[in-house]
């Protein structure tokens, strides 16, 4: 049966959209069109698809201003910030740029006796189930890839930012991709995990929390279904004894508490050299001081509502529970009067806290971090893998050799130097441990959406 599905605005807890979920025949029979399309899409010349990619992601760009409002109305973000289409289109294009090379064959012999080579196909049907804290900049990690690739799409996004699919397929279809080659869905967790049971698609790509990513391995269980899972972060910060202070604390504050905190790689604590300890704190405080929690469409708000009310609850209880258990918060919340009590939360700096503390533990996606001092190396690096985690890290030191040297010791899917949560789109972007497995971005991206097919052709010689 369906559902109605809404999406409440953080801005003022009401309703802003609702949508009614496919049943289980209206959804067998969109993946069943998507199947159907997919040989002639794949069939198309390479140049086709991504001429059709780039004509698709040009008319998501002229729907700039729209989608910036959609954003703060369902996510929070601030209209300051322009929405998510610099890193977009980066990412994009990058994308674009490296699918021929990306796409051909390795040709290992081609000679008058034999060819021998390893192609990439189309792995066919790709489901992409997207997250709300990025939700363009996610999708389009796998869209672009998996169209271009040849694969057929089914895009599925979190009900918080339920506008987002249509928007990017209004885009995609007016540039002449086929409504049944990407179509946006709206579908139940249980219709969804039926059809994952039933092998309706190929390849999963899937953004968002643990608990979601064992419940799509669970129903796929038995159908030997790839499945590309980017899932829980805790990502560190280690400030050096020889580290830049004003850039760390701009760089490591920043990427705690943009974006309200939500940020895949945010960064969720900081280890920081015993001789740099107090001054980064009180530049820490300084820095963070100078936000402005309000109202997203507020041309001076720097902080926007966390996504939902119940987000929001999460990290408040871990703080209070840190608090309790001896942590000192450092930030008054008496200068963020817009906190209140919901989807509205000040930002919060904490010290004296320690890995026992489930706000130093588990994930918080939200605008707090833990501050810890540590004497060395060795006991940054056992700190920042004393965790279930490992996305990335971010370490700050004007020493390269020694950062390698670090990181090469890091459970995690990227290390950082002098910089933190950005995605380089030549890089792969992966995690390991609970944070999931698989990859996007990179021509690993295009080898993860596309599988290999040797040929060994022996040639008749007279």
């Amino acid at each position: 049966m369906s559902k109605v599905i809404e999406c409440i605005s953080p801005v003022d807890g009401q309703v802003y959209a609702t949508r009614e979920t496919l049943s289980h025949p209206d959804a067998q029979m969109m993946v069943a069109r998507a199947r159907a399309a997919q040989p002639s899409w794949a069939a198309r010349p390479l140049a086709d698809r991504i001429a059709l990619v780039q004509a698709g992601i040009a008319a998501l760009n002229e729907m700039k201003d729209v989608v910036v409002e959609e954003l703060a109305w369902q996510m929070g973000r601030p209209t300051r910030y322009g929405g998510e289409f610099g890193g977009m289109n980066e990412r994009a294009n990058y994308m674009i740029s490296i699918a021929e090379a990306s796409l051909a064959p390795m040709v290992i012999e081609d000679s008058a006796t034999a060819l021998r080579q390893i192609a990439r196909e189309p792995m066919g049907v790709v489901a992409i189930i997207a997250p709300w804290n990025y939700p363009y900049m996610t999708v389009i990690n796998s869209l672009v890839p998996a169209l271009i690739a040849g694969n057929t799409v089914v895009l599925k996004h979190a009900t918080q930012t339920l506008l987002v699919g249509e928007r990017i397929a209004e885009a995609f279809h007016a540039a002449g991709i086929p409504e049944d080659v990407f179509q946006n869905v709206f579908l139940s967790h249980d219709v969804t995990e039926t059809l994952l049971g039933e092998r309706a698609f190929d390849f999963i790509n899937f953004t968002g929390s643990v608990g979601g990513g064992r419940a799509l391995e669970k129903a796929a269980a038995g159908t030997f279904v790839g499945m590309g899972l980017e899932l829980g972060g805790k990502d560190p910060g280690y400030v050096a004894d020889d580290a830049d202070l004003d850039a760390a604390v701009d760089g490591l504050m920043d990427g705690a508490l943009f974006n309200a905190g939500q940020c895949c790689c945010g960064i969720e604590r900081i280890y920081v050299h015993e001789s740099l300890y107090d001054a980064f704190v009180g530049k820490a405080i300084d820095w963070a001081s100078k936000l402005k929690l309000g109202n997203p469409f507020e041309a001076d708000t720097t902080l926007g509502p966390m996504a939902n009310k119940r987000f929001a609850e999460v990290v408040r209880g871990q703080v209070a529970d840190a608090i309790n258990e001896g942590a000192q918060p450092l930030l008054d919340p008496a200068m963020f009067p817009a906190d209140d009590g919901g989807a509205y939360l000040a930002p919060q700096i904490l010290i004296n806290v320690n890995h026992e503390m489930r706000v130093m533990r588990e994930e918080s996606f939200g605008p707090v971090v833990g501050i810890m001092s540590v004497k060395n190396d060795e006991e940054a690096i056992a700190a920042m893998n004393d965790c279930q985690y490992g996305l990335t890290c971010s370490l700050w030191t004007s020493d390269a050799t020694r950062a390698e040297a670090i990181g090469a010791r890091l459970q995690t899917g990227t290390v950082f130097m002098n910089r933190c949560d950005y995605l380089d789109p030549a890089l792969c972007w992966t995690g390991c441990k609970e944070t999931g497995r698989g990859g996007s971005l990179s021509v690993l991206g295009y080898h993860a959406l596309t599988r290999p097919k040797s040929y060994h052709l022996k040639k008749v010689t007279k």
